[in-house]
């Protein structure tokens, strides 16, 4: 067996705080989160699905800079953190059995942004609905030009 991604959009946000991948087929097994993004000052990633702003999310992250090491954890809360970012920063995110409709939706991330900080988190959705849209928020600033994500979907074959 072999995986396949398929590219499901892209888009390259600029002077917002939020972009949405929406109408997300149900025929993929998994599905990933690629992107670059800038900011004019550090802020946090997050990531809700469904539009679901309930606290029906949990996440463990860890960080490193060289020479600071921090772990963390939230649960009941509205997102799932997914990166942490200075000014730029590269990060993946991959969501796992999202079309399934009877289990907990999971999600791993992780980034870096050229050497700083490397950032890994997991998350927990709280959900068995099929996920069919992904909304990915910067918690402070907007998006900055330059910043590109694209959503693919992995189909086992």
């Amino acid at each position: 067996m072999t995986a396949t991604y398929d590219c499901i959009a892209t888009t390259n946000p600029s002077g917002v705080q939020s972009i949405t991948f929406s109408s997300i087929p149900g025929t993929y097994t998994d599905l990933i989160i690629a992107g670059v993004g800038f900011a004019s000052t550090e802020t946090y990633y997050e990531i809700q699905f469904n539009s679901d702003t309930g606290n029906n999310y949990s996440f463990t992250s860890i960080l490193g800079t060289g020479s600071v090491a921090a772990s963390g954890g939230t649960k009941n809360t509205y997102a799932i953190g997914v990166t942490r970012i200075e000014t730029q920063s590269a990060f993946l995110c991959h969501i796992m059995n999202y079309a399934n409709t009877t289990t907990y939706k999971t999600a791993l991330a992780r980034n870096s942004n050229g050497g700083q900080i490397v950032y890994q988190a997991v998350g927990l959705w709280r959900n068995t609905n099929a996920i069919t849209s992904v909304t990915l928020k910067s918690q402070i600033v907007n998006f900055n030009s330059g910043s590109t994500f694209s959503l693919y979907g992995i189909k086992a074959e």
